[in-house]
């Protein structure tokens, strides 16, 4: 009987290995036809009728044995449309089988997504994401912003529902919310602001060279810093896929305003074309005239172009490891025009100030970036992201009216005020991410972030003109009407974050149910800043000396300095006014996301606060110096639900509680002086708490096809507001301008394909539409702010309630592309763009004066792309092709009074990339 089960043995032995010897191998890589066919890492191939599968490797690759004979192999990925080949396969041979996957027409099903096989880059993958995520959250990728001609995360963030630009500057609005009820992160790690007068970093500093994708989460979790109303930026950062690359861009572009005045474009001396500067306040400036810079205007060609370089490789390291590195730098320039009125009028309609103005501005980009992303095996990877970025924006501006306070001027005052501000930030993060058991996860992050702010030498000159004789001469009726000022800002901020999860499984079906996320949050800022101005004091004598415009270095000099027809003084002698801010945040977080059922799914959060700001200042309004601390232990409960209507359609439901800190330089006791206002800050200035409820609907026909509907409510206690405060400038502060105040509105989203024709290559017509209905309300009590000042700020409102400041009634905003692919991997991508904001408002009356609102608006871009081969391309843009005028008027009793005017002309670019 032994010898029977021992040769029963051997002989299935024997048939085993026969059989395996008689198999034969499938292999290949997969490659995404839509991302310059780099590999497809994690996609799924399966033997038709059969359990046969395989998921590729971080290379894109895969492998499989099967017996002899015939097949049919199912690519799929999530997000791509599914592709078949059929096979043949011999013994102990070989068959190669590379495949090319596109989104294509694919349909949407109920997936489970895993974020590692998430191409972020792609539309249709951000569009599933957020389908099958609980939050309610937008994204915008790279596919779309280069299908859209998007050059930088603020135009970026404009084109998603809900979001607008204010024209004329980098403030982003959220549903009507501006800077201060908003936040920036990037890769999940809070980025500090780059200029003294915001809270939030310039998003059109960031190229969107860098961008994988770009989050805005309009819903609040526990997971996110309190101080939130509008909305969370988070910029991710591109993580490198391929064996390697290496591309170089150029373009040029004109704006045809600038153009229009090639001849006579000025701009201020001292900074070059670079965006970097090196000089600040010289030596001994009160003892004689010892400034580096000459006064005179130089004529510049107002031509602007680009430069970039980006390059990535990956290297296997052991059996399992995976190093990826990227890097990209590139230099950009441009020049703009405009011109129009701009004035200040009281309750009456007379003017206080009037003008036309002409500006003239030069701005550079300097882009550097690296990071690596080191994946050990399949339960840890860290990675490093290192930015730095040069912006810099000079202008030549020239005003020509008049000014109550020069009455003999005639309407023959003529302002010179020359400005170059660089900004520079610097940020180092540090990521992680590490799978500790099969249910534990550790999620962890560190950064550290330095921003420097520099405006070194603003000059401002004012002359009367005598247009009989064409005779200019300097005009002065206070010691800062001519002057020379220097600012500088350095803060520095160090962040962390720790999570840690436990996945929720059933017993019975081993699926997860949800998770449990606890952690920390921690934020800690420091920013130093002074400024100190020079004034010039003319005497009677210079005061009657003929001037050149033009020429002014013939005046302000040594030689007249040392003859008395002028003295330089300053605030306090060579000690600068300053302000110092220290804002700690240390955050307790959790929460459980847990499916209820197939079709129900929750997160419910958690969030302690423990918050301590404190600003100290010597200024000009307290040359004794003071400070100011507030402390806040702020407690957020969060709630979001999902069901799951279909497999198509969602119905999302959130609710929370947040709050808004007053920044910086809003609570230090110092002025800002422009030509037309000045601000100064309120030292008893305190948070606003904030109360949100979001409720949507969306449905996803295709994948990359989306409706939505979406309600919002927002209650804000203690709001925070800009407003004139009656003061013998005019100044303008911020203050708590009331108890109560609220936002509700109605966002609709819609992306379609208006046609497709199926095969090998794409050939689409397709249309996006989102559009933004909101009303916003807010109380003005004039009572409450004199108590909390102390009687220190007093303000008496024309009205006794207004909307947001920032805020549009409709914002919209539409396109229309077209999608051409060829062989040879060449084709052709056009996008006509339209973007339109309702009137909005800019300032709040005061003193009977009206409110001052901002016009409605719209803007059209025209963008076309080719890719003549797989590794040349060439790019045209033309924005702003209405060419609108923009205007703000101020609401008075009579009617509309125009105050600011202007067109910023448009502009058109050419660029051609190369890759290698």
């Amino acid at each position: 009987m032994k010898f029977k089960l021992r040769f029963l043995f051997i002989a299935l032995f024997i048939c085993t290995i026969s059989i395996a010897q008689n198999k034969g191998t499938i292999s290949g890589v997969l490659t995404d036809k839509e991302m310059n066919n780099d590999p497809l890492p994690f996609a799924n191939v399966l033997v038709k009728g059969t359990n046969i599968s395989v998921n590729t490797d971080v290379d894109g690759k895969y492998s499989l044995s099967v017996n002899p004979g015939n097949y049919t192999l199912i690519f799929s990925f999530l997000g791509y449309e599914s592709k078949e080949a059929p096979v043949t396969v011999k013994a102990n041979e070989t068959v190669v089988v590379n495949q090319g996957l596109s989104s294509g027409s694919f349909t949407l099903k109920d997936v489970v997504v895993k974020s590692s096989a998430v191409n972020k880059q792609k539309e249709s993958a951000l569009l599933l994401e957020q389908k099958n995520a609980v939050d309610i959250k937008q994204s915008i990728g790279a596919q779309e912003l280069s299908r859209k001609g998007v050059g930088d995360v603020a135009a970026a963030v404009a084109k998603t529902s809900g979001v607008s630009k204010q024209e004329g500057s980098n403030n982003v609005f959220v549903r009507g919310l501006g800077d201060r009820y908003n936040s920036t992160s990037m890769n999940g790690l809070p980025v500090p602001s780059n200029d003294p007068q915001k809270k939030n970093i310039a998003l059109d500093l960031f190229s969107t060279d860098i961008v994988e994708y770009i989050s805005i989460d309009k819903s609040y979790s526990s997971k996110m810093y309190g101080d939130f109303a509008g909305g969370n930026v988070d910029i991710v950062s591109k993580d490198y896929r391929g064996n390697g690359m290496f591309e170089i861009s150029l373009g040029s572009k004109v704006n045809t305003n600038a153009v229009q005045n090639a001849g006579n474009f000025i701009l201020q001396q001292g900074p070059n074309k670079t965006g970097f500067v090196s000089y600040g306040v010289p030596n001994n400036p009160l003892t004689g005239y010892n400034f580096e810079n000459s006064l005179n205007p130089k004529k510049e060609a107002p031509f602007g172009g680009n430069f970039n370089l980006k390059a990535g490789k990956t290297f296997n390291i052991g059996e399992e490891g995976k190093l990826s590195l990227f890097a990209t730098a590139g230099f950009g320039n441009g020049y703009e025009f405009r011109e129009g009125l701009t004035r200040s009028v009281n309750a009456q309609d007379a003017s206080l100030k009037s003008f036309q103005q002409e500006k003239f501005t030069y701005n550079t980009n300097t882009t550097g970036m690296f990071n690596a992303n080191y994946r050990l095996n399949k339960n840890h990877k860290i990675g490093y992201n290192f930015l730095f970025v040069n912006s810099s924006e000079q202008t030549m501006d020239t005003y020509y009216g008049s000014d109550r306070d020069f009455d003999n001027a005639d309407g023959n005052l003529y302002i010179q005020r020359g400005t170059f501000m660089q900004n520079t930030v610097y940020i180092n993060q540090l990521l992680g991410n590490d799978k500790l058991t099969d249910k534990i996860d550790l999620d962890w992050g560190l950064s550290y972030n330095t921003v420097k702010g520099n405006m070194p030498d603003r000059i401002q000159n004012k002359m009367f003109h005598d247009p009989t004789t064409n005779i200019y001469t300097i005009a002065q009726r206070t010691a800062t009407d001519n002057q020379r000022y220097f600012q500088d800002l350095t803060e520095n901020e160090t962040a962390a974050n720790l999570a840690f999860s436990y996945k929720l499984g059933d017993k019975e079906s081993g699926e997860s149910k949800g998770k449990i996320t606890a952690g920390y949050n921690g934020r800690f800022k420091k920013r130093e800043f002074e400024a100190i101005q020079f004034n010039f004091s003319v005497s009677q004598t210079g005061q009657n000396t003929s001037v050149d415009p033009n020429n002014l270095d013939a005046f302000f000099n040594q030689t007249n300095y040392s003859n008395g027809l002028f003295t330089i003084s300053a605030f306090a002698g060579m000690t600068p006014q300053t302000y110092e801010g220290e804002q700690n945040i240390h955050a307790g977080f959790g929460n459980i996301e847990y499916k209820f059922s197939d079709k129900l799914s929750s997160v419910l959060g958690v969030r302690y606060e423990r918050i301590s700001q404190t600003v100290n200042w010597r200024t000009q309004f307290d040359a004794e110096g003071g400070t100011n601390t507030f402390e806040r232990n702020e407690f957020l409960p969060s709630i979001i639900l999902k069901y799951a209507l279909n497999e198509k359609q969602n119905l999302r439901f959130a609710g929370s509680k947040t709050y808004t800190l007053p920044q910086f330089k809003e609570r230090a006791l110092f002025i800002y002086e422009d030509v037309m206002e000045s601000v100064i800050g309120n030292p008893s200035l305190y948070p606003s708490q904030n109360y949100n409820v979001d409720l949507k609907w969306e449905m996803f026909p295709k994948s990359d096809e989306l409706f939505s509907v979406t309600a919002f409510g927002k209650y804000i206690l203690d709001p925070i507001n800009q407003i004139i405060v009656a003061s013998a400038t005019n100044d303008i502060s911020f203050v708590n301008i009331g108890d109560t105040g609220y936002a509700y509105g109605v966002e609709l989203e819609a992306r379609k394909n208006i046609f497709e024709i199926e095969g090998e290559y794409t050939n689409k017509l397709s249309f996006g539409f989102n559009a933004s209905l909101m009303k916003t309300h807010q109380d003005l009590d004039r009572d409450k702010v004199s108590t909390e000042t102390k009687g220190q700020l007093a303000i008496n409102t024309t009205d006794t309630s207004s909307g947001f400041t920032g805020a549009s009634d409709l914002i919209l905003n539409t396109d229309l592309s077209y999608t051409k692919n060829f062989r040879n991997d060449s084709g052709i991508m056009a996008t006509l763009a339209y973007n339109h904001y309702s009137d909005k408002l800019y300032a709040i009356g005061n003193e009977g004066k009206g409110n001052l609102v901002d016009k409605a608006m719209g803007s059209l871009d025209l963008i076309f792309k080719t890719k003549l081969n797989k590794n040349f391309g060439i790019d045209f843009g033309a924005r702003n092709l209405l060419n609108p005028e923009f205007k703000r008027v101020q609401e008075n009793a009579g009617g509309d009074v125009l105050v600011f005017n202007y067109k910023k002309g448009m502009t058109f670019g050419l660029g051609m990339n190369y890759q290698f």
